[in-house]
């Protein structure tokens, strides 16, 4: 009696748009957005003396330009 090997049924391979993100990806996303937050938290609450002082009212755009490519990342996520 001859006996025929078994095999696996192959999974199809994810590549480009529909392979999922890596580990780091979410926390780096989150981070992004959360470090923006605390930027802007703290420029308010140290009266603009906090994070840069020379920059002035500039700490503002910095927070949320650091938001943005946290918010920027989210159309990536899977």
């Amino acid at each position: 009696m001859a006996r025929t090997a078994r095999t696996k049924p192959e999974r199809p391979v994810a590549t480009g748009e529909s392979a999922p993100n890596p580990v780091w990806f979410k926390p780096v996303m989150f981070g992004f957005m959360l470090l923006g937050l605390v930027w802007i938290i703290v420029f308010y609450v140290s009266q603009s003396q906090l994070p840069i002082p020379d920059l002035g009212s500039w700490n503002i755009l910095i927070g949320f330009g650091i938001m943005f490519i946290g918010f920027l990342m989210t159309t990536r996520w899977r």
